[in-house]
């Protein structure tokens, strides 16, 4: 049997999900890897022990994207009609960018190696980007007369400033790690071989905190981006009412009056 597309581990409160088909670069654009991709998403969202996830790659690249000689011959997503291929993203690669931004734990990327067209846009639909010294972003859709058919467009001039996600998107050049952190595109760079204990010493503060409050607050900032300022004063309300009747919350202040560290339930 062929190995799994993608792998999803759980451990503790950390979920690791692995594109797994490193002899191609872990490309995302099949249907299989797309429909793997997504089910793995569902499961986190799904499981309220999970407070954190974190995304990587297998072998020496975080995604190559799109599949180039697929693109060529014109086959899978990139096969039929104009609108038979509009029809194709909207059911195929497309439903990667609602899975990411849909999940109610904060996201780290683990950018590995190259991360390149639909690649990099999907480091960038997470809240974080970890890097290894050897990672490497390319929003190279213009270099193949194409443009970001995955919401690129859309994740991109939220993470770093206009000027760079236009420059990005207009020249399709790639930029190294060093350059992604200066220009905030990345949090950290680390070496290959700390850049997993890096990110999941990062998400296991995450994971330390009340798991129903870390829930809670990634919603309120995805909502404080769409909503106006009354409503969303209105929808804190009723979050910090609920927090407040928690015992987490009961706990989390009893550990700071003690000087201990907390203990959370979810409760």
């Amino acid at each position: 049997m062929a190995d799994p597309a993608v792998l999803l581990e759980k451990s503790g409160r950390i979920a690791t999900v692995t594109l797994n088909d490193p002899e191609r670069r872990n490309p995302i654009s099949d249907a299989g890897t797309v429909d793997a991709l997504c089910a793995a998403l569902a499961d986190i969202q799904n499981d309220p022990e999970i407070s954190v996830c974190i995304l990587t790659g297998a072998g020496s690249a975080f995604s190559s994207g799109g599949d180039v000689k697929a693109m060529r011959d014109r086959t899978g997503l990139f096969g039929g009609t104009p609108q038979e291929i509009a029809e194709g993203y909207m059911r195929g690669i497309q439903r990667i960018p609602l899975a990411v931004y849909g999940l109610d734990v904060p996201t780290i990327a683990a950018v590995n190696g190259p991360a390149m067209g639909a690649g990099c846009d999907l480091a960038v639909m997470c809240d974080f980007r970890i890097a290894s010294t050897a990672a490497k972003f390319g929003e190279v859709f213009v270099s193949l007369g194409i443009i970001p058919g995955d919401a690129g467009s859309w994740f991109l001039p939220r993470r770093v400033a206009w000027e760079v996600a236009a420059e990005m998107t207009f020249t399709g050049r790639v930029l190294d790690a060093a350059e992604a952190k200066e220009k905030g595109l990345v949090m950290t760079v680390v070496s290959p071989d700390a850049l997993i204990a890096e990110t999941r010493a990062f998400a296991g503060t995450i994971a330390s905190k009340p798991p129903r409050t870390i829930r809670q607050a990634k919603r309120l900032l995805r909502a404080a981006m769409k909503v106006d300022l009354p409503g969303f004063l209105e929808m804190a309300a009723a979050n910090q009412a609920l927090c407040h009747h928690s015992e987490d919350h009961a706990e989390a202040i009893a550990a700071l009056l003690e000087k201990r560290e907390g203990v959370f339930t979810g409760r």
